[in-house]
């Protein structure tokens, strides 16, 4: 197995350890829903729109989640000032909480599987994987036809 295939099967684990609630678990927001919570917490004026073009799924799936959100209670939406056909999205007190301990649970599971690891090869490995996201957000950018973000 090359270095490509084994990146490959490690962020399918990764995955599959959210699915199974390793990362997040039962009733704490997991998968999309996490993402809908962070897309909206993490934007200046987010709408529907806003959560369809960070997920990259249509606007109808977009929609379909942030209304599973709001009936969550993670998020609620409220009347744009400047254009009254639209919402603008808001994380609830609920939702900053869920955040937060979501947040915190992962960074408590990486720092466990990394307790051996030298300050210099965390340090290594943050510059990498980070590295290799904003590699893959270029990508998807020269896809869409687009600048990255």
């Amino acid at each position: 197995m090359n270095d490509v295939e084994r990146v490959e099967r490690a962020m399918v684990e990764i995955r599959r350890r959210q699915t199974r609630r390793t990362l997040a678990p039962e009733g704490e927001p997991a998968g999309q829903a996490f993402d809908v919570l962070d897309v909206v917490a993490s934007t200046p004026d987010p709408t529907v729109s806003t959560v369809a073009d960070a997920l990259a799924v249509d606007r109808p799936r977009a929609s379909r989640l942030v209304a599973a959100a709001v009936d969550a209670g993670y998020i609620e939406r409220t009347a744009d000032q400047s254009d009254g056909r639209r919402s603008l999205l808001a994380v609830t007190p609920t939702g900053r909480s869920a955040l937060h301990a979501a947040h915190q649970r992962r960074i408590d599971a990486f720092t466990s599987a990394m307790h051996t690891w030298t300050t210099p090869e965390r340090t290594q490995f943050a510059d990498l994987l980070t590295r290799f996201v904003a590699g893959m957000q270029g990508r998807e950018a020269d896809r869409s036809g687009s600048d990255p973000a």
